[in-house]
């Protein structure tokens, strides 16, 4: 998870709206990363096993969808019928899998595995909740940024946006690879 690296997507997925609409996108883009981050600490590997996936299926399909989405904003081609039918952008890109993404939820599910006492336990659910602050607050406090930026400014951060979360997805789907193959 990377709260600096959230911001400029952020701020290019949700340039049109108001910033009242930017900071309710920002509380539910965060409240459902942590959701699933929840679910799948708690849960992750029961389902995994049960859907007979792997971590690393999990982490390629993720750095697809991923880029996917970098595409979009690189090509400014972002009206796609889901969106246009009123689907919200703080759920799915940016609550998943750009915040709860494959990494984070492996990570997080390896972390569980590890937790050997209630001290620990305590550790990693705090860790979880101040990730999730810290990303709440630079979203929030990025709103202002755009009006500072104009339009030409929020394409120039959007193509930025797309071209990191593209190098991202790019990496996501090689690391996948890399760990298929060392497996085989």
């Amino acid at each position: 998870m990377d709260p600096v690296g959230t911001i400029p997507v952020f701020l290019s997925l949700t340039a049109g709206q108001s910033p009242g609409k930017q900071r309710r996108a920002a509380v539910l883009a965060v409240a459902v990363s942590f959701l699933v981050i929840t679910i799948f600490a708690l849960f992750g590997q029961a389902i995994l096993h049960y859907l007979h996936i792997s971590l690393e299926a999990l982490q390629c399909a993720g750095g697809l969808l991923l880029l996917l989405v970098a595409l979009e904003l690189l090509t400014d081609n972002f009206d796609d019928p889901v969106a246009a039918a009123g689907a919200n952008v703080a759920m799915v890109p940016l609550g998943t899998p750009l915040l709860a993404g494959p990494g984070a939820i492996v990570a997080t599910m390896v972390f569980t595995q590890e937790v050997d006492s209630v001290a620990t336990g305590f550790g990693l659910g705090l860790g979880l909740v101040v990730v999730h602050i810290t990303l709440l607050l630079g979203m929030i406090f990025s709103v202002p940024i755009l009006k500072v930026l104009k339009e030409s400014g929020v394409l120039l951060v959007t193509r930025i946006a797309g071209l990191l979360l593209s190098a991202i997805a790019v990496q996501m789907v090689a690391d996948a690879v890399k760990t298929f193959i060392a497996n085989a």
